[in-house]
């Protein structure tokens, strides 16, 4: 065999054990994540809508963790679709997935953002959502599946084509929530923190 022969099955090998490793870390996390929940019930009665916007969706993580990707059901992986906020919490409506609802009170903060996993946009180009997992591990409900080290609030990244949009949906979650705006370089309702 010539050297390159040699080499190109070097290269082919370390490849294919990259990739098995790549593809064993990702069913760690599926499983890890598994139990986690996909939001809220919905509300069986309708509500008025404050804003509604078309989006993508980028990533779920555990709070202040923008590297860390949660593989929660129906967020495990970038998606197109739709963001609204009504009088009673936010709707997101995910292609490939079904509709998941975050109550106003489990909106812990909303801001601004720059990159989160494998994303990276202009100054405050991703509209960051913090909220309360509707844990069901006697952390936030009954007793149930979800590892005790599980995180219990987590940041929802998304981007929208018309910054008007992602300025609309923020103030309606304000609204909704009640709190202090969430402004560049606010990490949560309240609080402020110098930008990175």
């Amino acid at each position: 065999m010539s050297s390159r022969t040699v080499a190109t099955l070097i290269t082919a090998l370390v490849l294919v054990v990259v990739l098995l490793l790549m593809l064993r870390s990702w069913r760690r996390r599926s499983r890890r994540d598994a139990a986690l929940p996909a939001g809220y019930p919905q509300p069986a009665a309708s509500s008025r809508e404050l804003a509604s916007a078309a989006a993508l969706y980028v990533a779920t993580t555990p709070r202040d963790q923008p590297l860390e990707r949660l593989n929660i059901p129906g967020l495990g992986f970038r998606a197109r679709g739709g963001v609204s906020v009504t009088e009673q919490g936010v709707l997101l409506e995910l292609a490939g997935s079904a509709a998941l609802f975050i109550p106003a009170d489990a909106v812990e903060l909303v801001t601004h953002a720059t990159w989160a996993i494998d994303r990276a946009v202009e100054p405050g180009g991703l509209l960051l959502l913090g909220w309360r997992l509707n844990r069901t591990d006697g952390q936030n409900g009954p007793a149930g599946t979800a590892a005790p080290d599980a995180p219990v609030s987590v940041d929802s990244y998304f981007r929208f084509s018309d910054p008007a949009d992602r300025t609309a949906i923020s103030e309606a979650i304000t609204t909704l929530t009640g709190r202090a705006t969430g402004t560049p370089g606010s990490t949560a309702f309240g609080t402020e923190e110098s930008e990175v």
